[in-house]
């Protein structure tokens, strides 16, 4: 079932009326509608067990919060996809919120995925890394985890406990001696041949053990192992198994809560206060605790909190595996249909519990104090952030503290890897999940000003067809990475530029190219010696100026400026860094570890290996005519 394309009559009570006529064609059966303005924009995403009786008490006159009546008034139109079940229903619309993100539904704003720690299983000696992404490698994938900090902690331990390599199949291919990580007691050196395929088979079993969660036993044979060394006085043994079975302590310890009752599970927490709302999440995995996240889902000011935890979760695991056993802190109305939800997707049995008693309710209380307290110290902060922005109105002239402020800086070598960086801030501090990165593909040499203006005409060229979006909560839904084509960018209410009159030129030039316009845009470059302090500021059509030394809004620029600087520096050094680190043999079909080691052996660099004739080329073990012609012509192509 689709949506009319018939335009609505004009007037007040326009949505009433329509939604009205809407209902008349509508079975009474689970499904999903949606809601959509005169613009085509989805505003509203709903699920129904009876499609015709939800939809129909829209175009009732009375009983509507204010956030509803405005929603009813605004939709021009609606789409409606009828479902097997209300469990079919509930998986939809969760899809549908994160690809249409409606203003008037409760809104996940980070939905990056979660790192693993993976286990490879495609070598000899095992590898253990973090991992982020599709699982297309094969081995044993372990998580997931809260953040990237999270697993670096626990994968710097587990090297430590279990002497795994970190390093890539290449690199352990081609080294002779051990590296700095058998040194420092990190890694049993496989690549030198200190440990055979045997004995580090059974490290890669403890870690196993350990990570499933049968840390206990792991602790007891290294323990009895421990002994048996010191019995036998082979001291230097035991001090190494002594070293591990701390390093298992640390890990544990540092884990706190870890639970007895439960080997896996994901608990959330709620809290709200003022209007927003915090959901804390954390993960418990083989008995042990990985860390938590807090999440402030954009909803209407009124929704209370069971509302926007019961919409939150659906939203969540979207596109994520659901643990055996979900807690809440507090119950909500659609727990039971999750759970239903969630064991259909999975075709595994998942439960959805709010706890009253034991453990597992000691835990849901703790993860609500955790939301209680991110809370209050986002609130503490927003505060501060709010008069800031007053002062940044005043200064730059706009008629209203800034929502969105975006600062972009350049960062290259020379002209060498380019990289442009976008940093965003607003009533929330910087807004780190929507930084983006531009690596300069157009800009030649050393110009500053042609890098800036390829930033950001390809920032402008997304944004030319954004609408302008309300202020307050609704300001703002995260932008995402750039290949998310499918997402355009919000409008910001004013733009940085780490520059002077060039940078800001040429910013003005793509501004105009890209038809935007609206939006206050500024240079910041250093005063006279380049003191701190003594910034000038650059407006189109004004001389520039400064600002008092010790003005709070000039500390403010300075350092949304420097994390900008900051953002673009470590980008560039990451492209710099794989370049460096990429081989020209690793594009050359037929090229293997082993060949590229015997390569790298016979002449000693790749650009010995670039100028060498195809005749010297094919005097090297296992390579024959036929390749060593490819490798040739590949150099020379």
């Amino acid at each position: 079932m689709t949506a009319t394309d018939n335009p609505p009559p004009e007037g007040p009570e326009t949505g009433a009326r329509l939604i009205a006529e809407k209902v008349r064609s509508l079975p009474n059966a689970p499904g999903v509608y949606r809601m959509i303005d005169r613009d085509g924009e989805v505003i509203y995403v709903g699920k129904a067990r009876d499609l015709k009786k939800r939809v129909g008490a829209y175009a009732k006159g009375q009983g509507h919060t204010a956030r509803i009546a405005r929603m009813i008034m605004a939709t021009a139109d609606m789409a409606f996809v009828q479902t097997a079940s209300e469990t079919e229903a509930l998986l939809l619309e969760a899809n549908l919120i994160k690809r249409f993100r409606p203003r008037y539904n409760v809104l996940m704003r980070d939905d990056k995925s979660f790192p693993y720690i993976l286990l490879t299983g495609d070598h000899p000696f095992p590898q253990i890394v973090k991992h982020r992404g599709a699982r297309s490698r094969k081995g044993l994938y372990f998580g997931p985890f809260a953040s990237a900090g999270a697993v670096g902690g626990t994968l710097n331990t587990l090297q430590r406990a279990f002497l795994l390599r970190s390093c890539t199949d290449s690199v352990l291919e081609s080294r002779t001696r051990p590296c700095l990580l058998f040194q420092i007691k990190r890694c049993s050196a496989p690549c030198a041949g200190r440990i055979d395929e045997a004995a580090y088979g059974a490290l890669v079993k403890d870690a196993e053990a350990f990570l499933t969660g049968r840390s206990r036993a792991v602790t007891e044979t290294l323990g009895r192992q421990m002994e048996a060394a010191a019995a036998a006085l082979d001291f230097e043994t035991a001090a190494r198994l002594r070293d591990r079975i701390r390093a298992l302590a640390h890990v544990q310890q540092s884990q706190g809560i870890n639970p007895q009752t439960f080997q896996e599970a994901d608990v959330f927490a709620v809290s709200g206060a003022h209007g927003e709302t915090c959901i804390q999440v954390f993960f418990f995995r083989g008995g042990q605790n990985w860390g938590n996240r807090a999440y402030f889902p954009r909803h209407d000011r009124s929704a209370p909190p069971d509302e926007v935890l019961d919409a939150f979760l659906a939203q969540f695991y979207d596109g994520r595996e659901a643990p055996r056993l979900i807690l809440l802190s507090q119950d909500v109305p659609g727990r039971e249909l999750l759970a239903e939800a969630l064991t259909l997707r999975q075709e595994r049995k998942v439960e959805v519990l709010c706890p009253r008693r034991g453990e597992k309710r000691e835990i849901a209380v703790a993860a609500a104090m955790n939301a209680r307290e991110a809370l209050m110290r986002r609130q503490a902060e927003s505060a501060a952030e709010t008069e800031l922005l007053l002062g940044v109105a005043e200064v730059f002239g706009l008629d209203a503290p800034p929502q969105r402020i975006e600062v972009y800086d350049n960062s290259h070598i020379q002209g060498s890897k380019p990289v442009g960086g976008m940093i965003v801030a607003g009533p929330r501090g910087l807004e780190k999940s929507q930084y983006r990165k531009f690596n300069i593909k157009s800009a030649a040499g050393n110009d500053d000003f042609a890098m800036m203006r390829e930033v950001l005409t390809r920032r402008f060229a997304r944004l030319s067809d954004a609408p302008v979006k309300e202020t307050g909560d609704d300001a703002h839904a995260p932008i995402f990475d750039e290949s998310a084509a499918e997402e355009t960018p919000e409008r910001p209410d004013l733009i940085l530029i780490d520059g002077g009159p060039g940078q800001l030129s040429a910013a003005l030039e793509a501004m105009r190219a890209a038809g935007v316009e609206g939006i206050v845009i500024a240079g910041i470059s250093k005063g006279p010696d380049r003191d701190a302090g003594r910034e000038n500021f650059h407006l189109p059509g004004r001389p520039a100026f400064m600002l008092e030394p010790n003005h709070p809004v000039l500390f403010y620029l300075q350092r949304l400026r420097d994390e900008a600087h900051r953002f673009a520096i470590g980008s560039h050094r990451a492209r710099r860094s794989k370049a460096i680190a990429d081989n020209p043999l690793d594009a050359i079909d037929g090229i293997g570890a082993r060949r590229k080691r015997a390569l790298l052996l016979h002449f000693g660099s790749a650009k010995a290996i670039r100028n060498a004739s195809a005749a010297d080329l094919a005097a090297v073990e296992g390579i024959s005519a036929a390749l060593a012609r490819r490798i040739y012509d590949h150099f020379r192509a």
